[in-house]
């Protein structure tokens, strides 16, 4: 980062590392699925494709990330278990929280034509993720048992109330039945009414997916005679169990006890509230400004591959900007957002109350929803460039106690934006002109923010202070308000919450911010 007057801002930052030995798992769940299986006419209680879906999306998480050595999943939700020796992104929750959702996110809307190349995905999906600390092997097999009951008790309950509002009830009538009822009383009413044998339906939908890696022999080449050359490769393997927390299952499978343990004895009775106690949560303190930052993952390799301009792709930065806005449109108490390069910071209203200030819930839901807007939003900026594989962002949330506060970590990126950017781009055009990047870095080193503009000035014509603001001031992004005059003289401000603007706006300097006091008021 650049140093700056300003970097005091950052010992805000907390630090959230689950401790070491024990065993991480990300719960990610489909946000407002309810809402969004009905816009896409998945069927009820049960849509197979949109199963097969997420397990493929499951797969993709656990070949993206090697630590990922387990995962169970029905409906909308995964849980995602960590190899006990993981030290992946030094083990911070909301990095790992955040990239598991965004990733996750980033392949279901890739997929989505794949699966259903018929339907047209309306609107952006995204995840609400959580941390699990399990601080055993025996807290890992009880969540896992906890996970498979609720499939179970849900898929039973769900088959149930669709069979009776196909039949003809409401939806009142049919909470009405099946209000207080046993499961013994489910599956007579499923038998008797309908003819179902619940046992009989489709494992997927009673028992829920799990997927570990198992060691695969497959052939990398062939030698000088045509022969195959055969290695084990660790590769996902889906299957359906009726008891994945039981012993007999998890102790056959030897990379499961190699890398998380053994299980030692079978689950009695499942206490819910005892596995939510290990649950990694963290509140965001009432009444102070939130900031959701985030970052794109391994960005320099995904510029690459797609050939972004250098210094700057200003139809990546405007895809960017278009997800902030989307963002802003989605989640209404977000107020303003500043963005440069592959990063967006995001500012909560100090009175917001979004998800009850749930740290983990805020960020997952933000940085799934800009990820899988970005996806869906790539051909409207990249006609002519296919997208080669999902791009996947972290996420932090840092609280500020005070407007002062917030403004210089605003100001923060922005001096960050300037430095970075006039680097870049003496960088490039020192590259473009022959040096190698060695070379190039080797000529800046120590440079200062004069020398770098005579730089570009003298070698290459170029003056600084003329290059696009976009590029210069990075992007702001935040909602209108119009002034309305009433008939007694009266100034008043009425906010346009549809209009969602982008500005190129010097923001360190106050006026900004007088001239707009509708975007720090409550």
């Amino acid at each position: 980062m650049a140093n700056s007057k300003y970097e005091y801002v950052k010992s805000f930052e907390v630090e959230d590392e689950v401790m070491f030995p024990n065993l991480i798992v990300i719960r990610i769940d489909g946000l407002d699925f309810s809402r969004f299986s009905q816009v896409h006419k998945f069927e009820k209680p049960n849509d197979e494709t949109a199963l097969h879906l997420m397990n493929s999306c499951a797969s993709a998480v656990l070949e993206e990330y090697p630590d990922i050595v387990f995962a169970y999943g029905y409906s909308d939700e995964y849980s995602f278990v960590f190899k006990k020796t993981s030290r992946f992104y030094q083990r911070r929750a909301s990095k790992i929280l955040s990239l598991v959702a965004s990733f996750f996110a980033a392949v279901y809307v890739k997929k989505w034509k794949e699966f259903f190349p018929h339907r047209k995905l309306e609107y952006s999906p995204s995840f609400a993720s959580k941390v699990v600390s399990c601080a055993s092997i025996e807290v890992l097999q009880v969540y896992l048992a906890w996970r498979q009951l609720d499939c179970h008790i849900s898929n039973q309950y769900d088959t149930c109330f669709w069979m009776l509002v196909k039949s003809g009830k409401t939806l009142t009538e049919t909470h009405e039945i099946l209000k207080d009822t046993q499961k013994q009383q489910r599956n007579e009413l499923l038998f008797q009414q309908f003819g179902i044998n619940y046992k009989m339906l489709p494992v997927l939908f009673r028992q829920g997916s799990c997927l570990f890696k198992t060691k695969v022999e497959e052939t990398v080449k062939h030698d000088e005679n045509g022969n195959p050359v055969k290695r084990l490769r660790r590769r996902e393997t889906l299957v359906h169990s009726e008891s994945i927390a039981g012993r007999s299952f998890w102790n056959e499978h030897s990379s499961l006890h190699k890398d998380l343990g053994h299980f030692a004895q079978d689950i009695g009775k499942i206490e819910p509230d005892y596995v939510k106690s290990f649950q990694f949560e963290n509140r965001l303190l009432p009444l102070t400004w939130v900031v959701v930052r985030i970052d794109g993952c391994h960005f320099h390799r995904f510029s690459e591959v797609h050939e972004f301009e250098k210094p700057n792709d200003e139809q990546a930065l405007k895809l960017m900007s278009s997800c902030a806005v989307a963002v802003l449109e989605e989640f209404q108490d977000i107020s303003f957002a500043y963005g440069v390069s592959d990063e967006y910071s995001f500012v909560l209203r100090k009175e917001s109350e979004l998800y009850k200030r749930q740290s983990s819930k805020i960020i997952s839901a933000v940085v799934s929803f800009f990820t899988s807007t970005y996806v869906i939003r790539w051909e409207d900026f990249f006609p002519h460039k296919e997208l080669k594989y999902p791009p996947s962002f972290d996420g932090r949330a840092v609280c500020y106690p005070t407007s002062e506060i917030l403004l210089d970590y605003l100001a923060w990126r922005q001096v960050d934006c300037h430095i970075n950017n006039q680097y870049n781009t003496c960088f490039w055009m020192l590259v473009k002109s022959g040096k190698s990047k060695t070379q190039a870095q080797d000529y800046l080193k120590g440079t200062q923010t004069r020398e770098k503009n005579e730089l570009l000035s003298q070698q290459f014509g170029i003056e600084y202070s003329s290059l696009p603001l976009i590029f210069r001031m990075g992007s702001s992004v935040f909602r209108l308000k119009e002034r309305v005059t009433e008939e007694n003289g009266v100034v008043s401000e009425k906010q346009v919450e549809e209009e969602v603007v982008v500005d190129h706006s010097n923001i360190i300097d106050q006026c900004f911010w007088q001239q707009r006091p509708h975007i720090l008021s409550s």
